[in-house]
């Protein structure tokens, strides 16, 4: 049992230090936190959106801004597009494919930003979300898994994070890391003084 642990843990370990020798990624990243800034500055708001795992992930983003992360400081306007309403009543009416994108069209503004996660970065739902956000004057940050995939065309940044395997588990482990430093520099650049 041991060894499987070892091997989780490096496999793990293998991911996240080939994400820090990524250039790309990390210049992806570093945009997408300016690129949040901004929005925050400008009176802007983030919305986020995934499926599964993703859209635990776009919860947490969400919370963390709308709540607390590391410092004391003002509210940040974030939300998750997760209310069970909403996804089931747009799931039935108009198919799975727009639960995300009506709620996109419902809420989003020019000045906004939308947060689309995608391991594999083709989920109908999410494309339909950042096409619909775009369309809406909305600015897209797209984290996938997988390089060139359909939503990357669609994302004024694309952050890709390949876990290096075949499952979306490691991914998933690197979007989080992704979505903590994105908040982390949220923070850090609204909040210098913690207030």
């Amino acid at each position: 049992m041991i060894d499987l642990v070892n091997a989780a843990m490096t496999s793990a370990a293998d991911a996240l230090a080939n994400l820090r020798k990524n250039d790309a990624a990390l210049a992806a990243v570093a945009a997408a936190g300016e690129l949040l800034v901004k929005t925050f500055q400008n009176g802007g708001r983030v919305y986020s959106c995934g499926n599964g795992g993703s859209m635990c992930d776009a919860m947490h983003f969400a919370e963390e801004l709308s709540g607390k992360f590391r410092r004391e400081r003002a509210a940040l306007p974030a939300m998750a597009i997760s209310d069970p309403a909403h996804l089931t009543c747009a799931a039935n009416d108009f198919g799975f494919d727009s639960v995300f994108s009506r709620f996109v069209e419902a809420h989003g503004r020019r000045g906004d930003v939308l947060l689309a996660i995608s391991t594999s970065g083709n989920s109908p739902n999410i494309l339909a979300a950042a096409t619909t956000a775009r369309a809406a004057g909305m600015k897209v940050i797209a984290l996938t898994g997988k390089p060139g995939s359909k939503l990357e065309p669609h994302a004024d940044i694309n952050i890709c994070t390949p876990g290096g395997t075949q499952y979306s588990d490691r991914i998933q482990e690197l979007h989080i890391k992704v979505i903590h430093t994105l908040i982390e520099l949220c923070e850090s650049r609204l909040f210098p003084a913690g207030v």
